[in-house]
């Protein structure tokens, strides 16, 4: 048996060592870098899949900004495309099928690692990124308004991912400071506490850039009348947009119900919180 078991392992070995033992061990975005959940970089930016969240053709989790550090778990080659499989503390949210990047995106390091600098801007420059990306179309996975030049020059017609979906509003217009994920942003900051109170209550008690949030979509107070989104849209109206803050609460508590804290379960489907993260 002993022999059986160690015929096995070295049978095995080459597929178990398939990891790329030359890949690099660490990379950094040298420009916007778009991390997608499957490894056809062809297939996606090729022309012959149709990106559309609505339709649930979803391959893009986020556009990494300069200078994330990624880890390298692997590497593959797809068509005439190397393909890393990455980590990354900018986006530290479970994917079933794994994190992807364009080796043509990033450069190794092998020397002293650092994480990306993160300052966050004063309120003013973050009311005024936020303004920046009014009108601007919803794209599934879109945190940089202006898209990805570069995926255009790699792959000839692509989508170049010019637009914004709701936390990458927020994630452009803080320089990257906040979650990348609306779950994550339901216990970001301090609580607002709203349980119980009427549209009007609620709108009194908020301060600009709080976060109106829930699993699923997440608004910021521009300023203290006024909210703005990137809305999906599948029935049209959909992009960066501006409301009141009373009427958006007037219009979202008809199917949703405030809480101080997102609840667990069930409960969440139906529920949204006020987060206050900024320092004023």
């Amino acid at each position: 048996m002993k022999h059986l078991l160690t015929a096995l392992i070295l049978a095995f070995s080459p597929i178990l060592a398939h990891a790329a033992p030359d890949a690099p061990r660490y990379a950094v975005a040298e420009g916007p870098t778009p991390v997608l959940n499957t490894p056809d970089f062809p297939k996606v930016f090729g022309g012959t899949l149709r990106l559309d969240p609505c339709g649930g053709a979803r391959p893009i989790e986020f556009i990494a900004l300069p200078g994330t550090l990624f880890r390298v778990e692997g590497e593959q080659r797809e068509g005439a495309t190397t393909v890393y499989r990455v980590t990354s503390n900018d986006y530290p949210y479970p994917s079933r099928a794994g994190l992807f990047v364009d080796a043509r995106f990033v450069r190794p390091v092998d020397g002293p690692l650092s994480e990306r600098s993160r300052a966050l801007p004063g309120l003013a420059e973050v009311q005024q990124e936020l303004l920046a990306a009014l009108g601007r179309p919803y794209v599934w996975g879109g945190n940089l308004r202006d898209g990805v030049p570069l995926l255009a020059k790699l792959y000839p017609g692509a989508d170049t991912l010019a637009g914004i979906d709701c936390t990458g509003l927020l994630y452009q217009a803080t320089n990257g400071c906040t979650p990348r994920n609306s779950f994550a942003l339901t216990g970001f900051g301090a609580p607002v506490a709203i349980a119980g109170l009427s549209p009007e209550e609620i709108a009194h008690k908020l301060r600009p850039l709080d976060l109106i949030v829930w699993k699923g979509h997440v608004m910021v107070l521009l300023d203290q009348d006024r909210v703005i989104q990137s809305r999906m849209g599948c029935q049209g109206g959909g992009g960066v947009v501006l409301s009141s803050a009373s009427g958006t609460l007037h219009r979202l508590m008809k199917t949703r119900k405030p809480w101080d804290s997102y609840p667990k379960g069930e409960a969440g489907r139906h529920a949204f919180v006020v987060r206050r993260w900024f320092p004023l």
